[in-house]
């Protein structure tokens, strides 16, 4: 006799971002990503991906038909996965998911519905954590992070922030398991941006295989040579994740490993804030934008 299965019903909604997020997600090592979405992620229970534009095979309108029922007939039972950041000019023209009812629906739209209807909802990717990239000076598209678009819609509703461009799988995988495993992350549980402090929780920079060049003061001048790489961009000692540790492609190498500078690419505005990529830090300009280490 088998044992009841939770399943849980997950909306993976794309607005303004490149599909590298979902790229890090199909890369999932252990669990494999066809056992992501076949078997259970924990004994007893499972997640259901419902919706996602790249990787379901239906399409057109009763899909986008079965994404917006999913806020009527599973209130506050589901969980919404936003990867992109959310466009609001000119009513959200900029991004669309479909036709419904001979309308498009924008991303700006659907976003606000299904936020209202969710369990929680998960940011996927530095666009949907903080803007990203779309959000960039000058913000053409009115393009809002996540928690940035709640505030103006007045959604009150948990959001965790997993940032990357992209996002390690594993902290994908892992954010949704501790949603399974423990429920809703707590403020203990996450930092003062809302990341998992399990992933982001150190700084890049005090795990660096580079650090000690740091100290002793010897600094690259060209990338590839050796010493360490701040003095050629590197964002490493402003940027929490733990990347040196992790490591990329099931535990292959990272950025600074295979000789690039971190760029700070899980950290808010870091295209502009953190710009330009490989030159050396402005530090009066860090602390004029109140850009803190802990």
């Amino acid at each position: 006799m088998s044992s009841k299965v939770v399943e849980y019903p997950a909306l993976w909604l794309a607005g303004a971002a490149c599909s590298g997020c979902s790229v890090s997600l199909l890369n999932t090592i252990n669990p494999g990503i066809q056992n992501l979405l076949v078997d259970q992620v924990l004994p007893g229970k499972h997640v259901s991906l419902k919706f996602h534009a790249t990787l379901m095979a239906g399409s057109g309108e009763p899909v986008i038909k079965m994404l917006m029922n999913t806020a009527v007939k599973k209130p506050n039972g589901y969980i919404l996965v936003v990867d992109g950041s959310i466009q609001i000019k000119d009513n959200g023209a900029y991004c669309t998911l479909g036709a419904l009812g001979g309308k498009e629906l924008t991303m700006r739209e659907a976003a606000a519905k299904l936020a209202r209807g969710a369990l929680v909802v998960i940011a996927v990717g530095t666009c949907s954590s903080f803007g990203g990239i779309p959000a960039g000076a000058p913000n053409p598209t009115g393009a809002l992070s996540v928690q940035e678009f709640f505030k103006k819609e007045g959604i009150d509703k948990p959001v965790v922030n997993v940032p990357g461009c992209p996002p390690h799988p594993d902290w994908i995988v892992g954010t949704i398991a501790h949603l399974l495993l423990k429920g809703i992350p707590t403020a203990g549980d996450l930092d003062d941006k809302n990341r998992p402090l399990a992933f982001y929780g150190k700084l890049i920079h005090d795990n660096c295989p580079r650090r000690g060049y740091f100290d002793a003061g010897k600094f690259a001048r060209h990338t590839g040579d050796a010493g360490c790489l701040f003095e050629i961009g590197c964002k490493g000692p402003y940027s929490y994740a733990d990347c040196p540790t992790r490591q990329w492609n099931n535990g292959v190498n990272w950025c600074v490993g295979a000789g690039a500078q971190c760029i700070g690419c899980v950290e808010p505005d870091f295209h502009d804030r953190l710009a330009p990529m490989f030159q050396k830090i402005d530090e009066g300009g860090i602390e004029r934008l109140k850009i803190k280490t802990r």
